[in-house]
């Protein structure tokens, strides 16, 4: 491996873009503009393609061809992340080089965090049963829940999770955070825990909404256990890695009324199968991996990636770089 860092590579510049499938992202014309790039979509194709590059965008955050071709990896210095999750990159060769790795972080934020907030608007109107109302032609008049002085508490307190909590105060709601570490409260957090202290505060939650990255620290991280310990009324919420939460036990709360419901965007299978449970019950709401994805986010990416490889080329500071360590791109406020 060539040794990272933004100095600007003597040879013509070589990008490798890992991608889905043979999906080409929309906006690389900017990108090949200034350097040779060649796409790759699994183990096969990207071990081809990585012999020379200095530089690899994946846009594909959910393969494992990255660590199935790295010994054909001769002269990487960088790698960027088209996405705000980066486990599936955190394979050991990688983590123990000293390849700096950059993501997609602020990209998504505004928009996951409008889903979250849509999401609890959802469950307080009662709008899937007013959706089964309509279509069944039916007037049935009842009262509907107020959000305002309840209970966010937002596991993971990053980037996202902090734009999730300014959009829930800005509504009325008391927003508590949870970090890998206790932190001073702030304007968007009243008070930010340890996620050690999770058990002691998931009681006084009326909605619990994951936003923290997959790592070690987090996956399983909602169990039967934790199930137990939320209030039978607070709802869960999970934008952030679907290994976060045991399905399973999930299932088995619901059945037994541990809580009031679930919106889940994110499955420790994805796709979600037809057959499983989880589509049956009235008080979830399931959508497709998609709360962060608005129109253009494609081209935004792009345009993320370009900007940083400037800095790269100019010598400077990459921004968004992903602590190997912890397995995330820690945030400022």
């Amino acid at each position: 491996m060539s040794q990272p860092g933004p100095d600007a590579p003597s040879q013509p510049l070589r990008i490798t873009v890992l991608t889905d499938g043979d999906t080409r992202p929309p906006g690389l014309e900017r990108i090949e503009a200034e350097a040779d790039v060649v796409l790759a979509h699994d183990e096969a194709s990207l071990r081809k393609a990585l012999p020379g590059s200095q530089v690899l965008l994946v846009t594909d955050f959910r393969t494992a061809a990255l660590e199935a071709a790295w010994d054909a990896a001769d002269s990487l210095a960088w790698i960027h992340a088209a996405s705000a999750g980066v486990d599936q990159l955190m394979f050991d060769a990688l983590v123990e080089s000293d390849i700096p790795v950059t993501n997609a972080q602020g990209i998504f934020d505004r928009n996951i965090a409008e889903y979250v907030l849509g999401m609890i608007l959802a469950f307080a109107k009662d709008t899937k049963q007013n959706v089964r109302y309509q279509q069944d032609r039916r007037w049935v008049h009842r009262d509907t829940e107020t959000i305002e002085h309840k209970q966010a508490l937002v596991v993971g307190a990053g980037s996202i999770g902090r734009r999730i909590g300014t959009l829930c105060r800005a509504v009325g709601m008391d927003v508590v955070g949870v970090a890998r570490r206790e932190k001073p409260g702030d304007e968007t957090f009243s008070a930010i825990h340890a996620q050690s202290d999770l058990d002691t505060l998931l009681p006084a939650a009326d909605y619990v909404i994951i936003a923290a990255p997959l790592t070690d620290d987090t996956q399983g991280l909602f169990d039967a256990g934790r199930f137990k310990a939320m209030s039978p009324h607070a709802r869960l919420i999970n934008i952030g890695r679907g290994p976060i939460v045991v399905t399973d036990d999930l299932v088995a709360a619901l059945d037994a009324g541990e809580i009031a419901g679930a919106a889940l965007d994110v499955f420790e299978t994805e796709p979600l199968p037809a057959d499983h449970a989880l589509w049956g019950y009235d008080n979830v709401l399931i959508s497709a991996h998609m709360a962060g994805d608005f129109v253009g986010w494609r081209d935004a990416l792009i345009e993320q990636f370009a900007a940083n490889l400037a800095r790269w080329q100019r010598g400077e500071t990459l921004f968004n770089p992903v602590s190997k360590r912890f397995g995330y791109a820690p945030s400022s406020q």
